[in-house]
């Protein structure tokens, strides 16, 4: 399917993801006064415990190279000492968390991301575990996840990790084009990705993802058919294809390459739209924005069942209120309040060495933002919302009636008095969408650029 290409470069501006609402830019708080968020983890633990449990997310920032088109938090490093005190810190973390609940956390959902969660022994990730289990209990219907790099995830490490409840996993492909992985210091083999993906399914894991990118540079359209086509052998659960982020600016590895290497506008967008198409024909049903699952796998599911939710761990078939995130960088979320931990390892290791949380910027959202986070997280996970109801109306709908309207008129979503909804050719726009409810985003639009293109 091909995208009008006036609509493509109207659109195709710079804009958030949405993992969160507000967005981290515009959280009001370079230091939240900690007492108030001890205070916001409790209530919201008190209230969801007992019925959702929470969410873990661990970042495990360590990598042995740096690959140029990542945007994540990463401490480079071949020494791999680094792993036991990083480890007895992030436990150490935990602890603070569990005086601040008081009773037995129940856990729905853990996932290790990074950096690379697989750049640490299978002892040292087994110890993690472990403890962070030791004083909690487990959901029925818990899943655990582990994102990995092809490269190093050994036999040891899916069987211990299975051994430790994990299900799922992530590997970390995005092409397999030689030239693509060169320029990107990206180097993996289709034959190291089998290797991982059949030893997986060996053990029992019951879910397996794919990472792949589109946009990222010396990349073609012959370059994407053919990765697919290897993928499509493989044939991963769930397929995660994500827009390569640009943002040079921020994470200088991207200065590797000029945006002369890179695909922009219509033949990023076809690289994408050819995928899809690859993926669709191979049985996969295209879920929120930039994912893809088997009909058989919960992420479907969780679309037919209208349950898909979508946090800071990307879309999920569970839900919980309270996220807690643990290590450097790792963002918690108690529903009405975000927090994020310090950005350098040894920031984070003197706070938690201290006693301290390691938290050193927030948000406490307002009504209009809890009305606002709602509105923007139904678009993106059932392609829909409305107002209907008081508890979903406030001001500022009113207001953004002209940006809606005009994207009524291209073509995009369906208005009615009190809902909208986008149109299925329009998942292109859907971040745009969201923008159009994004208050803080429009009372005070950035002076210079902190986001990469949304299409």
């Amino acid at each position: 399917m091909s995208i009008d290409k006036n609509l493509l470069r109207k659109y195709n501006v710079p804009g958030p993801r949405y993992t969160s609402y507000p967005t981290v830019p515009y959280w009001t708080s370079e230091m939240p006064d900690v007492k108030d968020w001890e205070k916001a983890v409790k209530e919201s633990f008190d209230l969801s415990n007992t019925v959702d449990g929470l969410s873990l997310y661990i970042h495990l920032p360590f990598c042995e190279s740096l690959c140029t088109y990542c945007g994540c938090n990463t401490r480079i490093t071949v020494n791999h000492a680094v792993e036991s005190p990083y480890i007895t810190a992030v436990i150490r973390e935990w602890k603070l968390y569990l005086n601040i609940f008081k009773e037995v956390p129940k856990i729905k959902e853990i996932h290790l991301g990074g950096g690379t969660p697989t750049f640490f022994s299978p002892s040292n990730l087994r110890r993690l575990i472990e403890s962070i289990l030791a004083d909690a209990t487990i959901c029925t219907d818990a899943e655990f996840s582990f994102e990995a790099h092809p490269n190093n995830t050994t036999t040891e490490h899916l069987q211990t990790l299975y051994e430790l409840g994990f299900r799922r996993l992530s590997l970390g492909i995005q092409d397999f084009d030689p030239k693509v992985q060169k320029i990107v210091n990206r180097i993996q083999s289709f034959e190291s990705v089998e290797k991982v993906t059949d030893k997986a399914r060996e053990i029992g894991y019951t879910s397996i993802n794919f990472d792949l990118i589109y946009g990222l540079p010396l990349q073609t359209k012959e370059s994407v058919v053919d990765t697919i086509n290897k993928v499509n052998l493989l044939r991963p659960d769930r397929i995660a294809f994500y827009s390569y982020a640009h943002v040079p600016w921020i994470k200088p590895g991207q200065r590797k390459f000029t945006e002369k290497d890179l695909p922009v506008d219509e033949k990023k967008r076809e690289l994408y739209e050819t995928g899809k198409e690859m993926f669709l024909e191979n049985g996969y049903e295209e879920i929120g924005m930039d994912h893809f699952a088997l009909p058989d796998d919960s992420l479907y599911q969780a679309v037919q069942n209208n349950t898909l939710h979508r946090n800071f761990m990307g879309y999920t078939h569970k839900f919980t209120k309270l996220m807690i995130g643990l290590g450097v960088s790792s963002i918690s979320d108690t529903w009405g309040a975000f927090a994020q931990n310090v950005k350098k390892v040894e920031d984070y290791y003197e706070k938690i060495n201290n006693g301290q949380l390691a938290v050193f910027k927030g948000h406490f959202l307002s009504e209009e933002d809890l009305i606002l986070r709602q509105h923007i997280l139904d678009i993106m996970c059932k392609l829909r919302t409305e107002w209907r109801t008081k508890e979903k109306q406030c001001d500022f709908i009113s207001k953004s009636s002209d940006l809606l309207l005009e994207m009524e008129n291209d073509g995009l979503i369906e208005l009615t008095n009190d809902s909208l909804t986008v149109k299925e050719a329009a998942r292109p726009f859907i971040r745009n969408v969201c923008m159009a409810f994004d208050a803080h985003l429009l009372k005070c639009k950035p002076e210079s650029q902190i986001f990469s293109s949304v299409v």
